[in-house]
């Protein structure tokens, strides 16, 4: 049978890469720490294949056919389009289409009904998180669409317990495999508004002390209260919510966090504790949490 292995989060601000060049240093090495960081944990996992959980950036959809969530059943995605990510090394990526149709079987069975596309293209959504944590090469990916961009939106407890969907769907594969989870997007951050380049750093903060508390209804109340009024770039903690569930809530841990302007976004990165019976962040031996910036 299948295995849940890892699960994971990150951010994926497209000026983490256009703005590289002239960022300050402090925030370069926040960054490259944090991605190593994550990439370390991934590769030690070794997962054959990776669910990664993003918007759509108007590549696929637009709101003209706009999916709640969709699922890449397909056996290749193709690379990013963005032309600033042309240094991408990977212009096809190979998929799991087997592990892909048996999430949305199992989906379907849990009254969930995803979209499915044989052929996505993976923008900067998928493709930063896995190009600046080093994964090369990349396991198969299953690509998941979360509709974090225009109303109406999965709410954010459909995006738990869309993530208990995906947990029992990897449980369930018949097949011998290592699979783990990454949700990518947020924290908070405004594109196209007139707060835009604004980052609400006190949100951030306490969405990772409620991610971190293991209370799931006290989290979902809390965004459900707060999404709304703060900017429209933190709707992608949805992801981070599915990833939430499908860890079962359990053993939340903050890999690094920074609020850099420079990039328009707070920059989080996470990974969640499989093994933990209870949530919270892991701790030191002398009760300290681990990896704090």
């Amino acid at each position: 049978m299948a295995e849940l292995v890892g699960v994971y989060a990150a951010s994926h601000g497209p000026m983490i890469v256009r703005n590289w060049t002239v960022l300050p240093s402090r925030w370069k090495d926040s960054l490259t720490s944090a991605f190593t960081e994550l990439g370390r944990r991934i590769r030690a996992a070794r997962p054959d294949a990776l669910i990664v959980i993003s918007p759509d950036h108007w590549v696929n959809f637009f709101i003209d056919n706009l999916p709640g969530i969709c699922v890449g059943v397909g056996e290749t995605h193709a690379g990013p389009p963005e032309p600033w990510l042309k240094e991408f090394p990977h212009r096809v990526i190979a998929g799991h289409a087997k592990l892909a149709s048996h999430i949305v079987e199992t989906a379907y069975g849990r009254d969930f009904e995803p979209s499915v596309s044989y052929r996505l293209a993976l923008d900067h959504g998928f493709c930063i998180p896995l190009w600046k944590a080093g994964l090369d090469p990349l396991p198969a990916i299953v690509p998941v669409v979360l509709n974090d961009l225009e109303p109406p939106q999965p709410s954010v407890k459909r995006c738990y317990a869309w993530g208990t969907v995906l947990a029992e769907a990897v449980a369930s594969y018949p097949g011998d495999l290592r699979v783990a989870i990454l949700a990518t997007g947020g924290l908070s951050h405004s594109i196209g508004e007139p707060t835009m380049g604004e980052i609400d750093e006190a949100f951030d903060r306490d969405c990772i002390r409620h991610f971190e508390s293991g209370d799931r209804k006290a989290l979902l109340d809390y965004l459900d209260r707060r999404l709304p009024v703060t900017g429209n770039g933190a709707a992608e903690v949805r992801n981070w919510v599915a990833a939430h569930g499908a860890a079962r809530g359990r053993g939340f841990e903050l890999i690094s966090y920074s609020a850099i302007p420079e990039v328009y976004v707070g920059c989080g990165f996470a990974s969640w504790n499989l093994g933990a019976a209870t949530g919270g962040p892991t701790r030191r031996p002398d009760g300290t949490s681990r990896d704090r910036t």
